[in-house]
């Protein structure tokens, strides 16, 4: 069930589309069980600050983030829904009787067009180049995954990244698919290819720091508790606890690079709305020092406890179920190769 194993050949681990099947499963998983937590974090916070016309907001299903921005006109979208919470529980049980237990995973479909194919191909091509590192690095294989995770990032961060500006654009400003082909054709001609990967820079400053340190670092956990615990392959609760303490640790590291990124991406998307030009947007390192300078350094650790609370849940729910999905085609490989062998 290790990545070693699991990235070869199907009668020395599991195939390529295997890994794919594993991780959309995870992906799936993952997003059901989070999305409703973030749900109720958003309707709190539209309770303590109505969201006007045009606001744009983080909306996360425990794969990515996503700027969604209030539709004008629309009063009964669901992060605008009446209802007074006196907190996290109790907007919990309000919504579940109020509005049915469907509407805690409000707004979820239109993301996960995004979170899924995103997150197939980050998975995939960690193993697959985590693999490949690992026979080339010989004595240094134990920092594959680090490179593997940093590589597979960038890659789907560079995949994905202009679909979701068009997925904001498209959100914000209702339009049709050949309404948008003629706005993104103007932007191509008059501010080039680079302006479809606007937001891409402060997404791989978070990103790809976040995924070399959690890889390392749930690689190292996954093979210390084996043999700590004596055994030979991981167990779901092994690479659920690795998941879950690696994932807290890169986001503690990487929070300042988070709390940068959703305020550039709330301005990008507002700036969009409005229609104003989104060249005035402030660079990575002006944001970082406007924060410094508002809030003092503690700024840039805004947050910390929520994204604590969301990201370990995420990691360890997504890595053990693909883990789990891994090790089940592992078994069915092995049973298939055994019947063909007796053959």
């Amino acid at each position: 069930m290790s990545s070693q194993k699991s990235s070869s050949g199907p009668r020395g681990g599991i195939t390529p589309v295997q890994q794919m099947i594993a991780s959309c499963s995870g992906a799936i998983i993952t997003s059901l069980f989070v999305t409703p937590l973030d749900v109720v974090k958003i309707r709190l916070q539209a309770q303590r600050n109505p969201f006007p016309k045009g606001k744009c907001f983080v909306y996360c299903n425990g794969l990515m983030d996503h700027i969604c921005v209030c539709e004008n006109g629309i009063s009964k979208a669901w992060y605008k829904a009446p209802g007074h919470f006196s907190g996290t529980l109790d907007a919990f049980i309000k919504i579940i009787r109020m509005e049915g237990i469907r509407s805690l995973w409000s707004g979820l479909p239109p993301t996960l067009v995004m979170a899924v194919p995103a997150t197939v191909i980050y998975f995939t091509c960690y193993d697959q180049l985590c693999a490949v590192l690992k026979l080339r690095m010989g004595d240094r294989s134990d920092y594959a995954p680090l490179f593997a995770g940093a590589i597979a990032r960038v890659g789907s961060a560079t995949v994905i990244s202009p679909l979701e500006l068009i997925r904001t654009k498209m959100q914000s400003e209702k339009q049709s698919y050949r309404e948008l082909s003629a706005v993104i054709q103007s932007a191509l001609h008059n501010q080039g290819w680079r302006s479809l990967w606007r937001g891409w820079g402060p997404t791989l400053l978070r990103d790809v720091p976040f995924s070399a340190m959690y890889w390392f670092n749930y690689e190292k956990g996954k093979a210390w508790l084996c043999q700590y615990y004596n055994f030979t392959d991981p167990t779901f609760a092994i690479t659920f606890t690795a998941g879950a303490l690696s994932g807290s640790f890169a986001s503690i590291v990487t929070l300042p690079f988070d709390v940068v990124k959703t305020k550039r991406q709330v301005e990008l998307g507002e700036l969009q709305t409005m229609k104003l030009s989104t060249q005035v947007s402030s660079s990575t390192f002006y944001v970082m020092k406007r924060i410094v300078a508002e809030n003092g350094v503690s700024g840039l650790f805004a947050g910390f406890l929520p994204r604590l609370i969301k990201v370990a849940p995420a990691c360890a729910i997504m890595i053990s179920t693909y883990e789990f999905g891994k090790a089940f085609f592992l078994c069915a490989n092995g049973a298939k190769n055994e019947t063909d062998e007796g053959i």
